[in-house]
């Protein structure tokens, strides 16, 4: 990873609940955050940390906490000239003051959670936020001068129509975004989602949207690097190309994940458990694993061949898809290997025949 380090910092605190969320988040606990981001600060700054190339800011809602503590936060992390530092944001909180102080902690890319422009939409998701607060956030983004910005799109939520997805699409282009996200919808056990069958997506359907959305996004100047992302030129997200790289990183905050070399481990769940740790001097470490060597190789396959770089040819032989006939969801140049629009939507049968 050429040295490459990642700093994930997870902000675990929410207004309300969307349907389809599984994250470690809750709605009861805003009476916790100066001593949760006091706690993070004393947890940061205890680990000597090196010089970090990209950090991420998560949750939960990062917005919903006070910027100036979080820009503390930030402070305590030490970085190289060029990281790229990325805060999540809910489009309902954002304000033009709140992106200039984030802007002069050193965030350079923000995140927003748009999922849909479409009202009744965003009901099915249990989302809160208007289309219209999407707008505003980003005109905030412009005034403070935060170069990079990134419009989270979820679909395939019931009531959900083709053209409801393409305005959606539309509404984002229109917005000229550096980076756009567009994730189907997954049914996560333990969600109200989880619990009503009849909200669930349709795979078809999945399908036809994520093809109109690879059409429009790279009309748009938006070429798609990993399956669900697209980007312009430069503006990749840094951050998550680490991971899917099998990059080293820390993770600070409840449930937050960190990985060294070959080896996992997360922290407790709740904040009051991650608090008391870190006030204590203990670990925050709830649990690890340490992955074979066989074990990483093969899973540095499986996030490779998402990325639009793809695998060496040898991993994959397209002899073994062709012999089922799948030969058409990759392509190959003889020395790399990599998925097609339809083999990105079957990724994961892909997947089983690498070697």
């Amino acid at each position: 990873m050429n040295g490459l380090f990642g700093v994930y910092v997870h902000i675990p605190f929410c207004a309300k609940r969307c349907d389809y969320c599984a994250f470690a988040t809750w709605t009861d606990r805003s009476h916790l955050q100066t001593e949760y981001l006091r706690a993070l600060r004393r947890d940061i700054v205890d680990a000597l940390l090196p010089p970090a190339s990209s950090v991420f800011v998560g949750g939960g809602t990062p917005t919903l906490v006070d910027p100036a503590q979080l820009a503390d936060v930030l402070s305590a992390i030490p970085r190289v000239d060029d990281a790229e530092v990325t805060v999540e944001c809910n489009p309902d909180d954002v304000t033009v003051e709140m992106m200039r102080t984030y802007r002069r902690a050193g965030v350079n890319r923000v995140s927003i959670g748009v999922q849909s422009m479409v009202p009744h939409v965003l009901a099915s998701l249990g989302r809160t936020h208007v289309p219209a607060n999407v707008h505003h956030a980003v005109d905030a983004v412009h005034a403070a001068d935060i170069p990079t910005y990134n419009l989270d799109l979820i679909y395939g939520a019931a009531g959900e129509s083709l053209a409801d997805w393409r305005l959606t699409l539309e509404g984002a282009i229109a917005l000229a975004p550096t980076h756009i996200s567009a994730y189907a919808l997954t049914i996560e056990a333990g969600t109200p989602l989880a619990d009503e069958p009849h909200r669930h997506p349709d795979d078809d359907d999945l399908a036809d949207k994520y093809e109109l959305a690879d059409q429009l996004l790279i009309a748009a100047g938006l070429a798609n690097y990993e399956v669900s992302n697209w980007a312009l030129a430069g503006h990749e997200c840094k951050h998550n190309m680490l991971y899917w790289r099998q990059g080293n990183y820390r993770g600070f905050g409840s449930a937050a994940h960190s990985h060294l070399d070959g080896r996992r481990w997360w922290n407790v769940r709740t904040p009051e458990r991650y608090i008391a740790a870190v006030t204590d001097g203990e670990a925050t470490e709830a649990a690890g694993e340490t992955l074979d060597e066989n074990t990483r190789r093969t899973e540095g396959l499986q996030l490779a061949l998402r990325m639009r770089d793809g695998v060496p040819a040898s991993a994959l032989p397209v002899e073994a898809l062709a012999a089922d006939g799948l030969e058409d969801l990759v392509e190959s140049d003889g020395e790399r290997v990599r998925l097609t629009q339809r083999g990105r939507l079957l990724a994961n049968e892909v997947s089983l025949r690498l070697r």
